[in-house]
């Protein structure tokens, strides 16, 4: 199995209470029916900073990553599948950016 890290773009939690518990109810199924290939279940993000060749700015750029997560898949295509049901794609209007990780001898 392959491991792939799923970067989260977008999303974020509604204003109501109402609607907050939605979204959490949906992470929770999303999760759960998909805990088998979670090796890290991730979490949200909140302060960015950008560090460059010319030093260091505040924020992240123009399409920042609102959390992560990293599952194990047979191929990016089974792990697209599973990141197609992913909330923040699904109620937030955001995106999942799919990259498989690969061991590094050193």
């Amino acid at each position: 199995m392959t491991k792939f890290l799923f970067a989260y773009h977008g999303g974020g939690m509604p204003d109501s209470e109402e609607e907050q518990a939605k979204h959490m109810a949906a992470w929770g199924d999303w999760m759960g029916s998909n805990s088998a290939a979670f090796v890290d279940m991730g979490a949200p993000t909140s302060v960015a900073k950008t560090v460059g060749s010319d030093g260091v700015t505040d924020g992240a750029g123009p399409n920042p990553v609102t959390g992560y997560g990293i599952i194990e898949a047979d191929d990016i295509d089974a792990a697209c599948t599973i990141a197609a049901g992913c909330p923040v794609v699904t109620l937030g209007g955001g995106t999942v950016e799919v990259a498989e990780t690969f061991e590094v001898n050193m």
